[in-house]
């Protein structure tokens, strides 16, 4: 009879990250949309003003991000999540008894603070720790759980519609905690510390020296895993992460306009219904994406799949863009709504596993963390841009049309960038080139001495 096998700790770790990761996504990822208007109708602020606020999360989110990714190469996940589950829920129960601007901008710093430090960025620095053969599908399968939290969003405008948008947002904080507080405690930094090895090897595997089995030594099956080691500061000095960052922002860019997708799909003529379960729906190919990449992200070309995914995205918002418009004199209705629900989920949800796998294949897992977290800060500037100026040129223009048309046209950008990234050999063979000349640099400067 054979004993039942535990799973390897990693996958729980996937889990208890991934549960954190649907809720956060469901409240405020994906669900903030839902409380905007409810937030616009009841104090009369601009769109821009609204949309500077979310601009200013992005933004200090990026600022925060390099310093989360040092924090956690250097002493693990645990303390940091801890603190940002109770900055998080705080922000929310903060925001739900706002009365003015200045109280809405504090609250989402707080906000900002607490998911920078409690979710993320910890959960994905910390699976890629325990994952390296199987780490697309180990990150995929992380974040399918983000995009489950939009599914949920026709259930948050009704929430909202019967108890009050003050009244849900004091509930998603207390619901933070009761989720997020048990979940740091599944937390661990490396499975090496723990007598375990990436993706759940035997922790050490026998070799016969003597030919005769007199004399067997063990090695640790760290020794059969090949992986990069670049850190970061040989990593800036690459074309590859400058322009694997640009792919990515630009990507950041269009996907942090979802906030404003609900108010879009209500002043393109949709009821309230039916724009939500549309905006809700794209969590379906959203989901699809994710749960596409954990199945194959690990057997094929990932710098591929991530043109294709940034093809789609780019198909997704222009058919947000065309929703009830009227082109060359045809009113194209609602024909573009179907574009926009599939291929922008399925496009955003593809290429997230897809780049933060990228980073730990071409980079490894010395400096995983602080490289991520820099990339977060780059692309950051993009996302804090996006709703900034989708809200700037509603305020000038009246519609969301001319905005989302802006941003899908600068993603067309990103597909040549993809396509032409560098493959992994050749990045390490730079990282060791550029590692030689320092030494050499070095060498010369001892001399001199």
């Amino acid at each position: 009879m054979k004993s039942f096998k535990q799973p390897f700790y990693g996958w729980w770790i996937v889990g208890a990250g991934g549960i954190v990761q649907w809720y956060t996504s469901a409240v405020f990822w994906r669900g903030f949309q839902a409380f905007v208007p409810q937030i616009l109708g009841t104090f009369g602020w601009s769109h821009g003003a609204t949309a500077a606020a979310i601009s200013l999360q992005r933004s200090e989110s990026g600022l925060i991000s390099p310093f989360v990714g040092v924090l956690l190469d250097k002493y693990g996940p645990r303390k940091a999540m801890a603190f940002g589950v109770f900055v998080t829920g705080g922000g929310f129960i903060f925001m739900s008894q706002m009365q003015t601007l200045w109280h809405f901008y504090l609250a989402i710093t707080l906000l900002t603070l607490g998911m920078s430090f409690g979710t993320f960025i910890v959960f994905v620095v910390t699976v890629a720790n325990w994952f390296v053969r199987k780490r697309a599908r180990a990150l995929a399968t992380l974040m399918s759980f983000s995009a489950l939290g939009g599914l949920t969003l026709p259930l948050l405008v009704a929430s909202i519609d019967r108890f009050g948008w003050r009244e849900m947002l004091f509930a998603a904080g207390i619901g933070f905690w009761i989720i997020g507080f048990p979940a740091t405690l599944v937390m661990r930094r490396r499975p090496e510390e723990y007598g375990m090895q990436p993706d759940g090897g035997p922790e050490n595997i026998n070799e016969n020296t003597s030919g005769h089995g007199s004399m067997d030594r063990e090695i640790p099956r760290t020794s059969r895993i090949r992986e990069p080691t670049i850190t970061m500061r040989q990593a800036v000095k690459l074309r590859f992460f400058w322009q694997l960052a640009i792919v990515t922002s630009l990507g950041q860019l269009v996907s942090s306009t979802n906030l404003f997708h609900f108010a879009a799909l209500l002043e393109y003529g949709m009821t309230t219904a039916l724009a939500a379960s549309a905006a809700g729906a794209v969590a379906i190919g959203d989901l699809g994406g994710r749960v596409g990449m954990a199945v194959i992200g690990d057997k094929f070309d990932k710098r591929k799949m991530l043109t294709i995914a940034m093809l789609m995205q780019t198909v997704g918002v222009a058919g947000l863009a065309g929703i009830n418009a009227t082109v060359a004199g045809v009113d194209l209705g609602l024909w573009p709504l179907p574009f926009f629900v599939v291929f922008f989920g399925l496009g955003f949800g593809s290429s997230i596993p897809l780049r933060l796998s990228i980073l730990g294949d071409y980079f490894g897992r010395a400096s995983y963390g602080s490289i991520v977290g820099l990339t977060s800060s780059v692309n950051a500037l993009f996302g804090a841009a996006g709703p900034a100026l989708i809200g700037l040129v509603h305020d000038i223009e009246g519609t969301y049309r001319l905005g989302f048309t802006i941003v899908g046209a600068a993603l067309v950008i990103a597909i040549p960038l993809t396509l032409t990234l560098e493959p992994a050999g050749r990045v390490a063979a730079k990282a060791r080139t550029l590692t030689r000349r320092s030494y050499q640099v070095r060498g010369r400067s001892g001399d001199s001495g």
